[in-house]
């Protein structure tokens, strides 16, 4: 079960480049469920995710680079490019930004991903947070993904 927040980020005050992070490409097979082909960094691997906003499910199967191309490949829509950082949050939580690149350069999100809904309740976001997109399913990758929203400017 994943249990997550997302928020819109207008400002960074801080060089994100000063934590870990990866060059994440994506891909959907499908959106509903959300089905996914992933290269995070190094590690390639496919996604489902259930159906929710706040808590789904999600199980990853590992890939090797070529089955990744192969799935990737298949994929419908707009890839998305982004770097995401890992940054270490309040009670051991971290914080996961997503730059998009491409089709939705300009745009930052953050997820926080939580060990249960108390948890998630209970969240205070850090000052630079924008506001909660959690609930607005737009803000979905999956939902990005979709060609109609090629060349769109409205998430930014």
């Amino acid at each position: 079960m994943e249990i997550e927040r997302k928020y819109r980020i207008h400002h960074l005050p801080f060089d994100p480049d000063i934590y870990p992070h990866t060059d994440i490409e994506q891909g959907y097979l499908c959106t509903r469920p959300v089905i996914r082909a992933r290269k995070d960094g190094d590690r390639y691997y496919m996604t489902y995710k259930g159906e929710g906003l706040l808590a789904r499910e999600e199980y990853d199967l590992p890939l090797d680079a070529s089955s990744y191309r192969h799935l990737i490949a298949k994929a419908d829509g707009i890839r998305i490019a982004k770097t995401r950082y890992r940054i270490p949050a309040q009670n051991g939580l971290t914080i996961e930004l997503d730059i998009f690149h491409g089709t939705y350069e300009g745009l930052i999100l953050a997820e926080v991903e939580f060990p249960d809904m108390e948890a998630a309740e209970h969240f205070t976001p850090p000052d630079y947070f924008g506001e909660e997109v959690t609930f607005d399913p737009k803000f979905q990758n999956s939902f990005l993904s979709r060609k109609e929203n090629a060349g769109s400017n409205k998430f930014l």
